[in-house]
């Protein structure tokens, strides 16, 4: 299990301090809707990835890294904020922050950055995101097939001599449809599916399609960092890797289980950050933001964030850096109000179902006016299954009708199957976890900690609630 493997420890590791005055460069590429323990560095058995497996090499891998919610713009948002979705105002898909919010842009562009975004953008308004756009990447991840890349126009942001650049690289692969890179290569039949995953032909089908996607995004992640390679500054650029969130699968994207909000991080800095080491301490997407403004030399406690430097992890002086992370998803709009919350300390995952009573719908899984699910037809053999295979069976209704509290031994159930919540040996820590949760709910002024839960939200996205602004 990827979890077992070496950890950084900071009396172990060299690496050369970093000075206040020596601002990093910073690339972030990003992947979209790809599961973390589908690619090898954290134990997937099918998908090949020998960019990122050598970018991890070269560098620091996070076993413990998350977002807030499991949906692209949401996620998106709280990264180049550095704020939880209900603090910045992103709380569902296709929604916005907030006026008075700043991002990424404002605040390194105070430190004398350039500031850009090549690819799929899906933040709003742009006056909250005001990235330099710089073309070359498809920016719009339902084209089918995706448009050709270039990677001509990276090259040239990265290589102009006018300050330290950070330029981040949202890639839209592995996203519905999947329909590039050559799934003959992962025939169905030696596929090995999760076990969070029907067993269907057409899933199995799928599922191929959907790896070689993954191996598709792998080769643009090797032509990224060639291009940095060749412009020269690659020793004075901090690389980040990220997967976003789970892939569009049932229990991964759109949920709070740990294959939805649970991210690959790899951190490369040639001298300032480990070579091929490990690290367990908790981050999330909120953090990412302030660890940018400390590292070129601002003050991130002076600003309006939900997170926190991890500096010191990248320097390797700590192992550690949060003590949770929290989660939380709607479901608007992409199906009825279905509210959920979540904490974890890393080895343990407690989510409180706020409307338990209800069935859990999400249109682009299930289909839409009986026209099938949108880039989703394996759904219907699920369901359809369901009457031969009580495995399947077990699974439609863990996705669809689910209990008001889980809690999960994630670091030995990765998948998160065994719920725990009943289990008397397990009360204690599951008060400590569930409290801890309704403090951060409380902080963030969640409207989940009304009673009349779906009411609440329902009328918050009619922007009756100040925390979430219709838009």
């Amino acid at each position: 299990m990827y979890r077992m493997l070496p950890v950084i420890v900071a009396a172990s590791v060299s690496v050369v301090s970093l000075r206040a005055d020596a601002q990093p460069n910073v690339l972030i590429i990003m992947a979209d809707d790809c599961t973390f323990n589908d690619l090898p560095l954290y134990g997937g058995r099918n998908a090949r990835t020998p960019n990122i497996d050598a970018l991890a090499a070269q560098g620091l891998t996070f076993n413990r890294a998350y977002l807030s919610s499991a949906m692209c713009q949401p996620c998106r948002a709280e990264l180049f904020t550095g704020q939880y979705p209900m603090q910045n105002g992103c709380a569902w898909n296709h929604s916005a922050s907030r006026d008075s919010v700043k991002s990424m842009p404002h605040h390194l562009r105070k430190r004398g950055y350039r500031v850009g975004i090549a690819g799929k953008v899906h933040v709003k308004p742009d006056e909250v995101f005001p990235f330099e756009k710089v073309k070359g990447f498809d920016p719009n991840c339902v084209r089918n097939p995706t448009q050709p890349h270039n990677v001509a126009q990276v090259t040239e942001f990265i290589s102009r001599e006018a300050g330290p650049f950070c330029l981040v690289v949202a890639l839209v692969e592995p996203h519905v449809p999947w329909v590039m890179g050559d799934a003959s290569a992962y025939p169905p039949k030696k596929i090995k599916l999760p076990p969070n995953i029907a067993d269907t032909q057409r899933t199995r089908e799928d599922f191929g399609r959907y790896l070689a996607e993954i191996t598709y995004m792998d080769n643009q992640v090797g032509q990224l960092l060639r291009a940095l390679n060749e412009s020269g500054k690659a020793d004075d650029t901090l690389v980040l890797f990220t997967s976003e969130q789970g892939s569009q699968f049932p229990g991964c994207k759109w949920t709070n289980w740990d294959t939805g909000l649970h991210t690959a991080l790899i951190a490369r800095w040639p001298g300032k950050v480990a070579v091929g080491k490990r690290t367990d301490a908790l981050v999330q997407y909120c953090d990412v933001l302030p660890t940018l403004i400390d590292l070129s030399g601002g003050s991130p406690a002076s600003e309006q964030f939900n997170g926190s430097s991890f500096r010191t992890v990248l320097e390797g002086r700590s192992d550690q850096h949060r003590k949770y992370v929290y989660g939380m998803h709607n479901n608007l709009p992409e199906g009825p109000a279905y509210p959920i919350r979540t904490i974890t300390d890393g080895e343990y995952r407690y989510i409180r179902n706020l409307t338990p009573g209800e069935l859990y719908i999400e249109k682009h899984l299930m289909g839409t006016r009986g026209t099938g699910a949108l880039n989703n037809p394996y759904w219907g053999t699920w369901t359809w299954d369901t009457q031969q295979n009580p495995a399947t069976y077990h699974l439609v209704k863990r996705y669809m009708l689910r209990p008001a509290e889980q809690l999960y031994h994630t670091a030995e159930d990765r998948y998160e199957m065994n719920n725990l919540a009943s289990d008397a040996g397990q009360a204690e820590r599951k008060q400590r976890l569930a409290k801890a949760l309704e403090e951060w709910m409380v902080l963030q002024d969640d409207p989940g900690v009304n009673q009349d839960t779906q009411t609440s939200l329902q009328s918050a996205r009619r922007g009756q609630h100040r925390y979430y602004p219709g838009r």
